[in-house]
């Protein structure tokens, strides 16, 4: 499960989200893990306890969603607030805030807001290397955060790979790349399938991998014969790399937990943000590189 603020937030932005744990250099979906323990679930049902817990009127709290890149014009912020699972879905963007972006350079640079929530820097452009701050101001409450654009390590091919899962045939997006000596590498999948991004949320750090070559397989499970995530022939799949630090990492991973329920906390809680003042969301400098195939 998600945490409450979590589970409305992707509601709001449009998306259902699928996540991906880091298993050696094979990535397999979430809720394919959750396939095996809902025997477990079943069987020990009769010793649990119920708890009630109160999802309405949850306090709102704002959601910072901030990314650097070092591509000229794809750097923004995007501000909102969660909702009640009663209250209808859409993005509630926040007008009004002010947005900062410095480095370790002595750069500053003022995002402007675009339309409501949505802030960006016209002609900015990240430096991989630099350590970059980002500082929001709304209604009085300051929001900070801290991360910095690693180094870019080639993402060597991309191909499609036919895959058996449960019985049934399947195909897979595959990368390649050469994960570097000494750990600490994270990194980020992003797939679209004929323009349409893919729910399912892949990440991967080098804790298995550290020096060695990479055949990452990006696993899912479609949920149905129409899933959007599922690659057929004929379809254009596009793959970014994203090389992220390792605060963006945990983020990533530790809303994978709650979404799976391996989380140590014994009630639902939201992504390990690396934002500091009590927003949610997180703020990742990092680099891009993207591929395309057609799948044959």
């Amino acid at each position: 499960m998600r945490g409450i603020h979590y589970w409305n937030w992707f509601k709001n932005h449009g998306d259902e989200t699928r996540t991906a744990t880091p298993c050696s250099n094979k990535l397999l979906p979430a809720n394919f893990i959750v396939l095996f323990l809902s025997p477990l679930i079943i069987l020990f049902s009769s010793c649990q306890k119920v708890i009630d817990v109160d999802i309405e009127n949850v306090p709102k709290k704002y959601v910072v969603e901030g990314i650097v890149t070092d591509q000229q014009d794809s750097s923004r912020v995007l501000i909102s607030t969660t909702k009640d699972v009663s209250e209808s879905g859409g993005f509630d963007g926040i007008s009004g805030a002010t947005v900062t972006v410095t480095d370790n350079a002595g750069f500053a640079i003022n995002f402007t807001e675009d339309s409501a929530g949505f802030y960006s820097a016209k002609g900015f452009k990240g430096v991989i290397g630099r350590t970059y701050g980002l500082k929001v101001i709304i209604n009085g409450e300051i929001f900070t955060a801290v991360s910095t654009m690693p180094p870019m390590i080639n993402m060597d091919t991309l191909y499609i790979s036919d895959e058996l899962l449960f019985g049934e045939e399947r195909k897979l997006a595959n990368s390649t790349y050469q994960d570097p000596p000494g750990k600490g590498n994270c990194y980020r999948y992003v797939q679209y399938i004929n323009g349409e991004k893919s729910k399912t949320i892949f990440v991967n750090n080098d804790d298995y991998t550290d020096g060695k070559y990479v055949e990452a397989k990006l696993w899912y499970l479609a949920e149905d014969e129409n899933d959007d995530d599922e690659i057929e022939t004929g379809d254009s799949v596009r793959l970014d790399f994203l090389c992220i630090d390792a605060a963006v990492y945990k983020y990533w991973f530790s809303l994978n937990q709650s979404a799976t329920g391996n989380s140590q906390s014994a009630s639902p809680a939201n992504a390990v943000s690396n934002i500091s003042g009590g927003a949610l969301g997180y703020f990742s400098a990092h680099n891009v590189q993207s591929k395309t195939i057609v799948v044959p």
